[in-house]
């Protein structure tokens, strides 16, 4: 296998073309071969015909799926399909930075065998206010330098914009089990701890361009809950997270069956928070404390 670098993008109703085309300006830094692999997973046809383009740019693989095999599905797919030792993971609603991106990578090699390069927002908050909700999170939340990540690197591990080895991901893999959205990094990440794989943390973020209605984002973040959930009562897992440690704490001190009618009471004015142009965070996650101990059942 070649010491290369090969690009996974899973495409799914987002035109890509605009990330591929940045990455193949910078594919030289990377100081050896180079592909980009796109695989769609059963986008809508306007947006297959916009990146079929792709099928004949240099250095790109693009096909398509008959149908939607899911997040975690399709990552394996472009995993086992890569050539080369080095694999990057991005989502498709992420753009370069700047033009240093794929540079910082390939100095960071010797470092770890897996980086993770983190996310970044745009400053201004979105005109539409339907996504300001979307925004507001992935600000406050999500955005965060790589000294804030490294002290806990294998819980703080994103699939977007992650660069690993190649045999390392084919190791372990996602857990195509996880259907809905959400939390396949979470096991990931605890299945790379449990092997003593060392996960290094890196300032180097993708602008993430893919802002969704606050009700797609209440309605994603609710399947993560669920998610959460099923990996704890099945495996064990998510404890390192706060919203599971609360919820745990809760049932512990026999609190769980008072907590949960008197936020499930609460969840309509919650939602209309989240839906109203000025979201609180805080009340976001009293509503996933709500489904989360609606989800883990009597305690």
């Amino acid at each position: 296998m070649k010491k290369g670098l090969s690009v996974l993008i899973p495409v799914y109703n987002r035109d890509v073309t605009v990330l591929v085309s940045t990455l193949l300006e910078q594919a030289a830094d990377w100081g050896g071969p180079v592909e980009i692999l796109c695989l769609d997973d059963g986008s809508s046809p306007e947006f297959r015909e916009l990146n079929r383009l792709l099928a004949v740019w240099p250095l790109v693989c693009y096909q398509e799926l008959p149908h939607n095999v899911g997040r975690a599905a399709i990552r394996n797919r472009l995993a086992a399909a890569a050539h080369h030792e080095w694999l990057l993971l991005l989502d498709n609603d992420s753009l370069l930075p700047d033009d240093q991106f794929v540079a910082r990578y390939a100095a960071a090699r010797p470092l770890a065998p897996v980086l993770v390069g983190g996310t970044l927002y745009e400053f201004s908050p979105p005109t539409d206010p339907r996504l300001y909700l979307r925004w507001h999170y992935g600000r406050h939340r999500e955005a965060r330098r790589a000294a804030v990540r490294q002290p806990t690197p294998h819980a703080q591990l994103t699939l977007n914009n992650i660069l690993i080895q190649a045999e390392v991901f084919r190791r372990f893999g996602l857990d195509e089990d996880l259907t809905r959205y959400g939390h396949e990094d979470t096991k990931f990440g605890w299945r790379l701890r449990e092997a003593g794989t060392i996960v290094r943390h890196l300032d180097n973020p993708v602008l993430h361009d893919g802002l969704e209605p606050a009700e797609d984002f209440l309605r994603k973040t609710h399947e993560a809950v669920r998610n959460l959930a099923l990996l704890y009562r099945a495996e064990g897992l998510g404890t390192e997270t706060r919203l599971l440690r609360t919820a745990l704490q809760l049932r512990k001190n026999g609190l769980g069956w008072l907590a949960r009618p008197a936020l499930a009471a609460l969840e309509p004015t919650l939602r209309r928070n989240l839906l109203s142009a000025t979201p609180s965070l805080r009340q976001l996650d009293l509503l996933k404390l709500s489904w989360l101990l609606r989800e883990l059942g009597q305690g």
